[in-house]
């Protein structure tokens, strides 16, 4: 089949991660303010938690390898920069280098709120990210939605390799528009939810969508019959119990990255063209919109966007090709 390819520029590689025992080399007072940092900030939802860490894990071994453990206290923004330049120059894309930069101006605002007034070395400090010249946008990743001919194609080519969890996963991904965070949260229990007669969905238990702290928005989602019959077949043949419908080879509750290395290594190679796991929330969307449902509705319902603007400014891929033929 003829693929639209959709790739301006290389995927970087992932930077080396850095383990709790890595920690272990930097400098005793570095390690002390990241373990504060995490114990002030309990608060903090799941995955913000995870995501600081990771940051401020690569900001601090940065640190001790290139820095040679350079106080946080005597830091500059020529030392920020220089890191910056090494994320830069290690191929991350400007929206990654964001959220790394995020990560390391939230813990200076930590350090002026709360370390300077215990520790005088801080009197002084002040947050050496801020002030900095813009960072360029690179070319990010055009989005071209999946369709509904490719999803079918997938589909088929799943069920010939009896890929009955690949199928619950694009079924879920497909049709809900959940992302890859939410799917996981799916429960058994919602396979014998009685449907009614005058309905072509079911409503799911609540799931933790986006949000603050650790319980964060919840709502429940919209799931069509096209996703259920194959979150019913997948746990029909997986043969065990569990509570969670989206499980692992240990029959445990499956990591939200699973999706990243099914969209990476088996979708991907059958479209011929990236395929990651966000687009399938635009590609639900773009499809619905396409089929004449309200804009408003969409959103709401199944987008769960608090504003119209937020679907249509991310979310729509239509091409408006017949409309704007008609302009001229």
């Amino acid at each position: 089949m003829s693929i639209a390819q959709n790739t301006l520029r290389d995927r970087s590689e992932k930077l080396p991660s850095v383990s709790d025992e890595m920690l272990d080399e930097i400098l005793k007072e570095h390690k002390q303010l990241y373990e504060d940092f995490f114990e002030d900030n309990a608060q903090l939802s799941p995955q913000s938690l995870k995501q600081y860490r990771s940051g401020m894990k690569q900001w601090f071994w940065w640190v001790h390898i290139k820095l040679k453990d350079k106080p946080m206290w005597e830091m500059t923004k020529r030392d920020y920069l220089k890191y910056r330049n090494f994320l830069y120059n290690h191929g991350l894309s400007s929206n990654a280098i964001k959220f790394k930069q995020s990560s390391v101006s939230t813990l200076c605002n930590y350090i002026e709120n709360i370390y300077v007034e215990e520790d005088k070395r801080y009197d002084t400090f002040r947050n050496f990210t801020r002030g900095l010249p813009a960072l360029p946008n690179n070319q990010v990743y055009e989005k071209v939605k999946v369709t509904r001919e490719e999803y079918e194609y997938l589909m088929t080519e799943l069920e010939d390799r009896k890929d009955y969890l690949g199928m619950a996963w694009l079924a879920t991904a497909f049709n809900v528009g959940c992302r890859r965070s939410e799917i996981v949260q799916f429960k058994t229990e919602i396979l014998d939810y009685k449907t009614d007669e005058d309905k072509n969905y079911i409503l799911s238990h609540k799931i933790r969508l986006k949000g603050k702290g650790l319980d964060g928005k919840q709502e429940e989602y919209m799931i069509n019959f096209e996703a259920l019959k194959y979150m019913k077949l997948w746990v029909e043949k997986r043969g065990y119990r569990s509570e969670y419908i989206f499980t692992n080879q240990n029959e445990e509750q499956m990591a939200p990255e699973w999706g990243n290395k099914f969209c990476s290594d088996v979708l991907s190679v059958l479209l011929e063209r990236r395929i990651n796991c966000h687009i399938f929330k635009a590609s639900c969307i773009t499809n619905l919109l396409e089929q004449g449902v309200d804009v408003a509705l969409v959103s709401k319902y199944v987008a769960h966007h608090e504003d119209v603007s937020t679907t249509l400014g991310f979310y729509d891929l239509r091409d408006f090709e017949e409309e704007k033929n008609k302009i001229f």
